[in-house]
């Protein structure tokens, strides 16, 4: 729900802590500029995320083709939201993976919750970053500051 988080950066005296903040901190901390979102199609395709990683963080930002896009958002809302792992769409995950390291990508942002539940790094060549545990862990840090 980052879509979200100007209005509510705007609305509250408290700091927000944005998930593609701590992604990108992440990415850069790696020495990283070329990364691949993967997503819910509004993830992968609408600016709230993107265009914070371009504009805050001067990351190039790459997303899969449109076939690749709807099979990503549909595997997470018909698959992983309901629990259900399927060998063949992890495959499909993997290519999906391999293309976009073909177009250079240096990482991959898994940016849904449910995705670690289908690819680890042993999935891909280039590594991964779990935008929910690193998202845990910032705040975690935070609160302990």
């Amino acid at each position: 729900m980052h879509k979200v988080a100007a209005a509510i950066e705007a609305a509250v005296a408290i700091p927000l802590l944005h998930i593609a903040d701590a992604t990108a901190e992440a990415i850069q901390q790696a020495g990283l500029n070329k990364v691949a979102l993967l997503g819910t199609r509004f993830t992968m395709e609408q600016d709230f995320y993107k265009k914070r990683l371009t504009e805050s963080y001067g990351l190039e930002v790459l997303v899969p083709d449109e076939e690749g896009r709807n099979l990503v958002h549909q595997v997470i809302y018909q698959e992983l939201c309901l629990g259900i792992v399927k060998p063949e769409s992890r495959q499909q995950y993997q290519q999906i993976m391999a293309d976009l390291v073909t177009q250079g990508a240096e990482a991959i942002i898994l940016g849904c919750t449910e995705i670690g539940l289908l690819v680890s790094s042993e999935d891909c060549a280039v590594p991964l970053f779990d935008t929910t545990a690193l998202h845990a862990q910032k705040a975690a840090d935070y609160s302990l500051q």
